[in-house]
């Protein structure tokens, strides 16, 4: 089992930064790809992104490109979502997920954290 814990969400400005930590415990957290999803109410969950286990490969959905950035940091065993540039429609519960292969398919990931609200203000 991984245990996973997202914090660092909150209220913001449009063109804000935000920055979520996705804290992880129980099995070796370097052993897996780290994702962050979103949902926004009525909505279906979302890919914002994947870190694979090393770190050396990022993937990001075209709507959070070049505003989003994910790294991990294995010897504190945490993952990060920095955002930056945030717009109304950045509105969300996000959560972090781990699965052994990096991808945007919400069932590929075994282990999910509760998610962390973020709120976008225009």
């Amino acid at each position: 089992q991984v245990q996973l814990v997202e914090s660092g969400g909150g209220l913001v400005q449009a063109g804000g930064s935000l920055r979520l930590s996705c804290a992880a415990s129980g099995r070796t957290f370097n052993n897996y790809a780290m994702g962050w999803f979103r949902q926004a109410p009525g909505k279906e969950r979302e890919f914002v992104g994947a870190i694979s286990w090393s770190g050396d490969s990022t993937y990001y959905a075209d709507s959070v490109k070049g505003r989003f950035t994910i790294s991990r940091d294995n010897a504190k065993n945490t993952a990060y979502l920095q955002m930056n540039s945030l717009k109304p429609e950045d509105t969300a519960v996000y959560y972090c997920a781990a699965s052994r292969y990096v991808s945007g398919i919400p069932t590929m990931y075994n282990y999910w954290g509760q998610g962390t609200q973020v709120t976008v203000s225009s």
